[in-house]
């Protein structure tokens, strides 16, 4: 029996209803890639045609040596290798330490458990700006100010509470059939989590890992009050330094190279996981 896939008539009347919609995301996507664009036209061009607006002539030809200059002579290597370090070491510690505290939270009933989740929810309501002053004035006390092993501890106490409620609701939706078919087989609540609940929560921790990524990878804040020194500066503190450098060195081709250098990780990053973020938010777990 052969099944016949019905298409749906073309209505110009239904269409009209979205031509707002559709409007707002046309000029956005436009907007962002005339923007995107025209930056990396700047990082292949000189000063003089970027302030002349002659970039779409290439009258000099490309000048690869803006990233090579950005590379090295800006110390853009530094800033990238440190942001890399951290995003990289906070987001794999961050789900270390969230991925079995929410699995906790959302299966196991105790006393407390209603106090410790509104307490993760209030956190992330807190912000940074306060919280920045009474931390900087115990550290400083610690004298241990300007360490690449604090910026680290503050991005994964920073990231911790909102990944536990993120994942908390991805376990809460988790069918229970797969801890009782464990428990008939003799697996130890712990081993269940390791061996089976998180491989199957995959789609949550992929989708809360890339936003920590983002955040910690752009983050500006803390990284400028506590890494301000050159070895310890994360790629936005260093990106800043670079941008008010400019006022005596004149090379914009080199800062907007070392711009298309800074968001090409995350841009990345959603080329190649963008479908998973989708199916994550979207479609949830597996429920029971």
């Amino acid at each position: 029996m052969q099944k016949t896939k019905m298409k749906e008539k073309f209505s110009l009347k239904k269409e009209l209803k979205h031509a707002p919609g559709y409007l707002i995301v046309g000029l956005w996507v436009i907007f962002t890639f005339v923007l995107i664009g025209w930056i990396i036209l700047a990082s292949f061009s000189t000063t003089r045609e970027i302030f002349d607006g002659t970039l779409f002539k290439f009258a000099t030809g490309l000048h690869f040596e803006n990233y090579v200059k950005a590379w090295t002579t800006h110390k853009v290597s530094s800033y990238f290798m440190n942001s890399l370090l951290y995003t990289l070491v906070s987001c794999t510690m961050v789900i270390l330490i969230a991925a079995p505290a929410a699995y906790v939270l959302s299966r196991f009933k105790f006393r407390g458990n209603g106090l410790v989740q509104n307490l993760f929810a209030t956190a992330l309501g807190i912000p940074a700006i306060m919280i920045i002053m009474p931390l900087f004035a115990l550290v400083t006390q610690a004298h241990l100010n300007q360490s690449k092993g604090l910026i680290i501890f503050l991005y994964i106490a920073m990231n911790v509470p909102f990944t536990i409620f993120f994942l908390s609701t991805f376990f809460h939706n988790l069918s229970t059939t797969f801890e009782e078919a464990a428990a008939i087989d003799g697996c130890s609540p712990m081993k269940t989590f390791w061996r089976i609940m998180l491989p199957l929560a995959q789609p949550g921790i992929i989708t809360v890992t890339i936003f920590n990524f983002i955040t910690i990878w752009n983050e500006y804040f803390i990284s400028l009050i506590f890494a301000n020194t050159a070895k310890n500066r994360p790629i936005a503190v260093g990106l800043y330094s670079m941008i008010q450098s400019m006022r005596y060195t004149g090379d914009w081709g080199g800062m907007f190279a070392a711009v298309v250098i800074v968001f090409l990780p995350t841009f990345v990053l959603y080329i190649f996981l963008s479908e998973k973020i989708i199916a994550s938010v979207t479609g949830g777990a597996i429920k029971g």
